[in-house]
């Protein structure tokens, strides 16, 4: 292996690169857009959830009540509605995700000790919404129903009662509970695969299209120096997007890694090496921009974005795709993310994946540099 003639593969696509404005566009402006998009957009917190309320009791009990639920950073009360018309109206134009209705003679059923329900209607359209919203509603009735009690005790000069079982929460890795602490981590994920990947299969592809491969076979070039020199410039392109990725989920969003950060850059240029060996290698098998592109898209973003336990957990999966997940590397590199930016864990516990993406590696790359010999480079 000749260094020169690996420069002068690298410092030819350097040159196509900068040329090249959409490639620039696609490596450096779309990562930045889903870095923002993603950060700011995609949340999976429940929050300020649109709530209207029906109350036929009208009384200090009922409005205290509602006080509590507005006074919760879950629910935005709205206004009120004078009747289950009104009610029906605004889940139908989701004018409100939730009306709580309460009956008449609400306040007097409590003092008097008897059973006093209300009435939850909540839009189902999204079924995860829907059930912690609910579950958020049902915890603020605990809590009042406990107040009640507590109130009722202290009244009779009796001891508060104090339940068997008592749950002392203590959250670990993600004290806020913010899906933005594990979402801005996995888009590194996202980005490495767009500019590793993507940009990559249309490297080689675009040598056979243009004529010039050809050219290439009768070089005295050997099928690793190509393949190498066609991987630096977009080497250095994907580690740029993700020291940018870090420092923008540093200042923006408030997530800091809390392990090691060179153990961060370890495992993204392994991972950023697969994405490579995958893109050259769909380069080669496809020979067509298009094809490559579009298969680019197939087996490397989509399966990135859907089946990395990013935004959809695997183990709600289907059992099929459950064994699907196990080929896609970014279910690997998210691992590790999720290792270095919460559970602040270090290799002894990440070497497993760091080993399925070393394997993975030499995969895409030996089947890559196989194909390129049999052609007779």
């Amino acid at each position: 292996m000749i260094l020169i003639r690996i420069k002068a593969i690298a410092v030819k696509e350097f040159y196509h690169l900068i040329r090249d404005y959409r490639s620039l566009y696609l490596a450096f402006a779309i990562p930045l857009i889903l870095i923002l998009l993603f950060g700011y957009a995609l949340s999976l917190d429940v929050e300020n959830v649109k709530t209207m309320v029906v109350d036929y009791d009208q009384t200090q009990g009922s409005r205290d009540f509602i006080r509590q639920i507005d006074a919760s950073a879950y629910f935005r009360v709205l206004g009120r509605l004078q009747n289950e018309r009104e009610a029906t109206h605004c889940l139908d134009h989701g004018k409100a995700a939730m009306v709580i209705v309460i009956p008449v003679h609400w306040s007097r059923n409590l003092l008097s000790d008897r059973d006093a329900p209300i009435q939850v209607l909540v839009d189902g359209s999204d079924p995860n919404y829907a059930g912690i919203a609910s579950g958020y509603i049902n915890g603020i009735a605990a809590r009042y129903n406990s107040r009640l009690l507590y109130e009722f005790l202290n009244k009779k000069g009796m001891e508060e009662i104090s339940p068997p079982i008592e749950a002392r929460m203590r959250v670990w890795f993600n004290e806020d509970l913010e899906s933005r602490n594990f979402i801005v981590p996995g888009i590194i994920a996202i980005i490495i695969m767009i500019v590793g990947a993507m940009l990559t299969s249309l490297v080689i592809a675009r040598e056979y299209e243009n004529g010039t491969m050809e050219t290439l076979f009768s070089l005295p070039i050997r099928a690793e120096e190509f393949l190498i020199g066609k991987s630096i410039p977009y080497f250095f392109i994907g580690m740029t997007d993700v020291l940018m990725a870090v420092l923008m989920g540093q200042m923006l969003f408030d997530v800091i890694i809390k392990s090691g950060f060179w153990l961060l850059i370890l495992a993204s240029s392994l991972y950023l090496g697969v994405a490579l060996g995958l893109g050259l290698l769909i380069s080669i098998l496809t020979k067509s921009q298009m094809v490559a592109n579009q298969a680019a898209i197939l087996i490397t973003y989509l399966p990135s974005l859907m089946l990395s336990d990013f935004v959809f957990p695997i183990v709600n999966m289907p059992k099929v795709l459950q064994a699907v997940t196990v080929v896609v590397p970014a279910k690997y590199f998210i691992d590790i993310l999720n290792g270095l930016y919460l559970r602040n864990v270090g290799f002894e516990w990440l070497w497993k994946d760091f080993a399925v993406l070393s394997g993975m590696l030499l995969l895409f790359a030996g089947v890559a540099l196989l194909k390129l010999k049999k052609e007779g480079l």
